[in-house]
């Protein structure tokens, strides 16, 4: 698995400052794309230190997102894995562009995920239409949180807890 870029967000991981970590070999095609260069196949292979070293670097984080991946899952889940080892105070998401994960096994270690194609027509998760869903880890299930990245004047009183 390779990595591009990282950089420090607040809004993909709600009420958490994280370092978006951005994974190249998408194999999903997504029309609209907002990374289309994420498809190819560029930057340089992403290993722990690396990622020891972005978050030494970056000591004010919350959160590790992984965007991307859907090339390798079972990357996500080992390094999911070692960062809950390593850094038990951090949270760790996951941007998949799949709409059900492969098994519980990636998820095991993940505390947000983000399901779904990019759909031009349906928009992105702060779309109300949107066909993603952004999900966070309640316990040994999963609660549907995709509302709050809508309007404040539509999400009032909404709260769903599904499984992805």
């Amino acid at each position: 698995m390779k990595w591009t870029t990282a950089q420090v967000v607040f809004r993909e991981f709600p009420d958490e400052v994280t370092l978006a970590i951005n994974l190249s070999q998408c194999p999903n095609r997504c029309r609209g794309c907002h990374s289309p260069q994420l498809r190819e196949d560029i930057g340089e292979y992403l290993d722990m230190v690396t990622i020891d070293n972005l978050i030494e670097d970056h000591p004010q984080i919350t959160c590790i997102g992984f965007m991307g991946g859907d090339a390798n899952p079972e990357e996500i889940a080992v390094f999911a894995k070692m960062i809950k080892e390593d850094y038990p105070h951090l949270k760790v998401g996951w941007y998949s562009g799949r709409y059900l994960l492969p098994d519980d096994m990636i998820v095991d270690n993940l505390d947000y995920v983000k399901t779904g194609p990019y759909i031009p027509e349906k928009g992105p998760l702060s779309n109300p239409n949107t066909n993603q869903r952004m999900w966070k880890r309640n316990g040994r299930s999963w609660d549907d949180i995709t509302y709050r990245f809508w309007p404040s004047t539509l999400n009032f009183g909404i709260k769903e807890n599904k499984q992805p």
